[in-house]
């Protein structure tokens, strides 16, 4: 494999001087961008030529590459993403020194001017055949069975990687964790299987924290900054459990869940000082009709009566509007609930309500029944929706009465009730998790998940795991969102590239029920950008430091006119490599991601 750090412009034109003599000679940019259009559109049309149906995957590749090379030699690509890769190219060809041009720049440009060339990353995921061009009918049959076989083999030993909080192991290092939680906190078991003791034991303070738990010293150093700056934190002693003695890397996921690096420390603070708009990162308030609501889509609202929850994701989407985990005051007022429902009953269009927040199943049972009770009393009202964490958090407070009471609002044929929630990794999964899907399955029910692609849930088959293992409790996958953009959580964004990999080459061998969820990204203003469809984004161009610029459009562009757009900013595909070769990944085992736009 070719070193990236190390490749260079001259490298560059020597593989390609086809590509880069026609832009020297072309006499302006605008004659760069036609000339290089067409040279594209003349490789693709050969390889369509010359490429034998048994190699379509070449095809595809040059297809693909063709496509984001014609949009990012655009004039209004240039525009739109604030730089110009056609001017690059240009300048390179004329040997005019670019030193903003990076590493990852180069690389990115490499594998798509490859790739156009019909010798994009030709490696596949495993080198299985499945096909014997020499057998038919049942004889055929039998050999590809062998070679299926062979396939699950190599998947299940990859799964394998990643244990999960189900086994016997790791199920009776937990109990030993929470022995010691309890010993510490001055506890009861009978009090460990009472969700108020949880409540009332968050664990906030650093020093607190680092006796129920080791901690290197990054993490008690961001713990304590976020402390002191008023950011927002808290961990169940249940999710502490979950959590290795010694930070092995087993846990890593876990970890990641709540202790924030220091780079998200300070830039949310600052932000939070300034009162950044930005942090609203979704625009929520340009969708907000109403306190309390948000609506994005004609037949559904999220209605957001409970502000916080017993822990903080570090990654919130709304960490912005939470002051603390269990923060007082978080509960709406009685005349803003009033209100919220009242505009909930106005819209007869609105058949889902999305109640959500902050963590609606950290309220008692009492004023949770009030509120799904007076959203439940709304006749053109179909379905009603949990958003919680709970069931990971803290999944004590799933007891039989919760689940009987959030049942009593049932009618099938006439009103269904659901559970959303957010499993993240296999390690998350335990017994008691188990136990607590179960009570919502035996009053009917259904739990389904999202999970957010972080860079600490993204290693080949780490998701699939992590599908295949919820589809045997009882969730039913429902979405992978892509990492937001946001500035403060850089750490855990992915690049689209391998939340579209993973979609493609690992999720695609899972059987249809344990892969129904869908990669979506969630658009600023715009809602959900569904990622398998290549028609909804656009790559404009690629900056010089390797960060991908797409344009997304709206979900409504083929129902009703919209001319909004979303321009967004990636993560460099060559560092997101260099960071799992930190990790221990082969990066080689990742090459095809250059080719998924």
């Amino acid at each position: 494999m070719i070193d990236y750090e190390k490749l260079t412009a001259e490298y560059l034109k020597n593989s390609f001087p086809l590509f880069f003599t026609i832009a020297r000679q072309a006499p302006d940019l605008e004659q760069v961008r036609e000339r290089l259009a067409l040279l594209v559109t003349q490789l693709e049309n050969d390889a369509y030529h010359r490429v034998s149906q048994a190699n379509n995957s070449s095809q595809v590749c040059v297809r693909d590459c063709a496509r984001v090379m014609r949009s990012m030699l655009r004039d209004r690509a240039d525009s739109l993403s604030g730089f110009s890769i056609a001017q690059a190219i240009s300048d390179l060809a004329r040997d005019i020194p670019r030193p903003d041009l990076q590493p990852p720049f180069f690389a990115e440009l490499y594998n798509i001017l490859h790739g156009l060339h019909g010798m994009g990353p030709n490696l596949v995921l495993m080198d299985i055949p499945l096909e014997s061009p020499e057998l038919h009918g049942r004889p055929a049959a039998i050999a590809r069975s062998r070679q299926l076989d062979a396939l699950w083999e190599n998947v299940e030993q990859r799964m394998a990687r990643y244990v999960s909080g189900l086994e016997p192991e790791i199920v009776a290092l937990r109990q030993q964790r929470r022995d010691a939680i309890i010993d510490r906190l001055g506890g009861t078991l009978e009090e460990w299987h009472d969700w108020r003791w949880h409540l009332r034991h968050i664990v906030r303070d650093v020093d607190q924290l680092a006796e129920l738990v080791d901690l290197t010293e990054v993490e008690r150093r961001a713990v304590a900054s976020a402390r002191k700056r008023k950011v927002p934190f808290g961990v169940t002693p249940y999710y502490l459990s979950l959590m290795d003695p010694d930070p092995t890397g087993r846990d890593r996921s876990i970890r990641a869940q709540v202790l924030p690096p220091p780079d998200y420390v300070e830039k949310l603070s600052l932000a939070r000082t300034r009162h950044d708009e930005s942090l609203d990162f979704m625009l929520e308030k340009d969708t907000s009709p109403c306190d309390l609501i948000t609506r994005r889509y004609p037949a559904i609202c999220i209605f957001k009566p409970f502000n916080t929850c017993p822990q903080i994701c570090v990654y919130c989407q709304r960490n912005w509007e939470i002051d603390d985990a269990m923060a007082p005051g978080a509960l709406a007022s009685e005349d803003q609930i009033a209100a919220a429902v009242d505009w909930i009953r106005s819209r007869p269009a609105i058949k889902e309500v999305l109640i959500t927040g902050g963590d609606p199943l950290a309220l008692d049972d009492q004023t949770l029944e009030d509120i799904l009770s007076r959203v439940a009393g709304i006749s053109t009202v179909e379905r009603l929706r949990i958003g919680t964490r709970t069931l990971v958090t803290m999944p004590m407070r799933i007891t039989p009465a919760l689940a009987e009471m959030i049942s009593s609002f049932r009618q099938p044929g006439r009103r269904e009730v659901a559970v959303v929630t957010h499993v993240q990794h296999v390690y998350e999964v335990t017994p008691d998790v188990v136990a607590a899907v179960d009570n919502f399955h035996q009053r009917g029910i259904p739990v389904y998940n999202q999970m957010v692609y972080t860079f600490f849930a993204s290693r080949r088959f780490e998701s699939v795991a992590l599908r295949r293992l919820l589809r045997l409790v009882g969730i039913d996958p429902y979405y992978t969102f892509n990492t937001k953009g946001k500035e403060e959580t850089d750490a855990y964004r992915v690049p689209i590239a391998r939340l579209l990999q993973e979609q493609k080459e690992e999720a695609r061998l899972l059987p249809g029920l344990g892969r129904t969820d869908e990669a979506v990204f969630n658009v600023p203003g715009l809602g959900k950008n569904y990622l398998r469809a290549q028609q909804q984004r656009d790559l404009l161009s690629i900056l010089p430091d390797g960060t991908r610029v797409y344009e997304f459009y709206p979900w409504e562009q083929n129902i009703s006119q919209s001319s909004q757009t979303y321009v967004g900013r990636d993560v460099p595909i060559l560092r997101y490599l260099e960071r799992l070769e930190e990790l221990g990944e082969n990066a080689e085992d990742y090459w095809s991601i250059w080719n998924y736009f």
